[in-house]
């Protein structure tokens, strides 16, 4: 059986502690693979090659380290159906989809590519009589990342390069559900000319997670995760000195007026709500209505584009969304699924049970939708990451708005109308990190920077864009003056400008 090993020092690596975990065909419900998990020793050792690269990788121009960043989107983009095929196996969205994560990801490859411009500091000629001021921005060192399964192309990269293009080196844990891709992309990172112990990959559990946030030699974590263990990582990473940002989860919601163009607005809608089986932090799985015509016709409209869904095997081509991630993870989105039914939710849909031929022991779970959600449900306040949609019924704007404000999470929101007005004080006045007008899943460009609001992410500084090269870097100030002739007496008052 194939088994997956750590990635440390530009070689596979079985670690030491001897214990391993399956990795399984969503689709089958099998076990393909096996991945070896480590903890202290592994992440010490890797965390050791990340050191001893450091130096020399932090003292290289930033040409040098951007050609490498040119050579790595060019082999991942030469490798991308590979790789997709290998993703999909072990999560289970469909290949097309699987496509799309490599190519976000991908995108902040190609933005890391202009790090000798996004790494320049600031200069200011004579701030006082012969003396200039400048800035650089200096890498950390070794840095470490903390990735979930949802995303294990994507967020990989939005992490790692942007850290490693700035000069630090880098220790990456990736989910033990779907590790393949992950150690994929060091290879490819080593074939691109990037030095042996610069990308490093450890397989793990929390013992690997807690020996990360603990080593004295890590300076800088990223997280993206479930919020109760992303305020782990957060309070945990901070309390032993080191920078953190950390990602958690998400209740997206949108807000349909009643002028919004209804056919565009179900469509997207179904996509980004049962898009990947659910499984994004950005989907979008609770749809507030405004007024009951527009709720009425939503619903009626919504159900039938669910029922067209084809939820189907991760490699077919014609497939809507594949298996959900494990048997453990299906089973906690079926229970939500009843808590709703408890809770006095409308079930419209209920995509429980569903059996695919040939793959009766799949992760498999058909689209479900509720009418009638009420904010004080259990079922709506959690984050559920599957493919439940959650229809909300408000009589204003006013009153749809707060939903989104008020609670727990604030990761993204959409708004469908054709009312520039509305639109623009929505986004504006809204409690929520990342707004989309008329697009369902807002999440911002590579350019640009990715983070949310209150419980769905913790520290101050977001995911990629200027904000990533902020977060990676630390920066120095100089003041410097070459005084000529005759020296002057010591000053014993704080220095002035003037």
């Amino acid at each position: 059986m194939r088994e997956i090993q750590h990635f440390i020092s530009g070689k596979a690596n079985a670690g030491h502690s001897g214990r391993h975990g399956d990795v399984y065909d969503p689709n089958t419900g099998k076990v393909q693979a096996k991945v070896t998990l480590g903890g202290e020793k592994e992440v010490a050792d890797a965390v050791a090659a990340a050191k001893k690269a450091f130096p020399s990788w932090a003292a290289s121009n930033p040409q040098r380290r951007a050609r490498v960043m040119f050579e790595w989107k060019r082999l991942i983009e030469a490798n991308i159906d590979e790789m997709a095929k290998l993703l999909s196996s072990e999560h289970g969205k469909v290949v097309a989809d699987s496509r799309g994560d490599i190519q976000r990801g991908l995108e902040v490859v190609e933005f890391a590519c202009g790090i000798p411009h996004l790494q320049k500091g600031e200069y200011t000629e004579g701030a006082g009589p012969g003396i200039d001021v400048y800035s650089m921005r200096q890498p950390l060192g070794v840095c470490a990342g903390i990735t979930p399964f949802n995303f294990p192309a994507m967020i990989p990269c939005w992490m790692s390069a942007v850290a490693i293009a700035c000069g630090n080196t880098f220790v990456l844990k990736p989910s033990e559900k779907d590790p393949s891709v992950p150690v994929r992309l060091a290879e490819l990172f080593l074939e691109a000319g990037g030095p042996e112990g610069v990308l490093n990959v450890v397989h793990g559990d929390k013992q690997a997670v807690d020996a990360i946030l603990t080593h004295p030699d890590v300076k800088a974590v990223s997280f993206v995760g479930s919020s109760d263990i992303a305020q782990y990582v957060y309070s945990t990473g901070a309390a032993h000195g080191k920078r953190v940002q950390a990602m958690g989860g998400a209740k997206n919601h949108g807000v349909i007026l009643p002028d919004a163009d209804m056919d565009q607005a179900v469509k997207d809608i179904v996509g980004a709500a049962y898009g990947s089986a659910g499984e994004r932090c950005m989907a979008l799985p609770v749809a507030v209505t405004v007024g009951k015509k527009t709720g009425d016709e939503f619903v009626e409209r919504m159900m039938d584009a669910a029922k067209a869904l084809k939820v189907g095997h991760s490699t077919d081509a014609d497939a809507h969304y594949g298996p959900v991630v494990s048997a453990a993870h299906r089973q906690r989105i079926e229970d939500y699924i009843q808590m709703g039914v408890d809770e006095g939710a409308d079930l419209k849909l209920d995509g429980r049970g569903l059996k695919l031929q040939g793959s009766e022991d799949g992760y498999f779970i058909g689209p479900s939708l509720f009418d009638n959600v009420k904010a004080g449900m259990k079922s709506y306040q959690d984050e559920i990451f599957g493919p439940v949609l959650q229809v909300m019924r408000a009589e204003t704007l006013e009153e749809a708005a707060a939903l989104p404000s008020n609670h727990q999470y604030g990761n993204g929101v959409a708004i469908f109308t054709q009312n520039g007005r509305a639109a623009r004080e929505f986004a504006q006045q809204v409690n929520v990190g990342m707004v989309g007008v008329n697009v369902p899943i807002p999440v911002p460009v590579s350019y640009h920077t990715f983070g949310g609001w209150k419980r769905s992410a913790f520290g101050d500084t977001n995911q990629h864009g200027p904000e990533g090269v902020k977060f990676w870097t630390k920066i120095k100030t100089v003041t410097q003056r070459w005084p000529e002739g005759e020296q002057e007496d010591s000053s014993f008052i704080i220095p002035t400008m003037r």
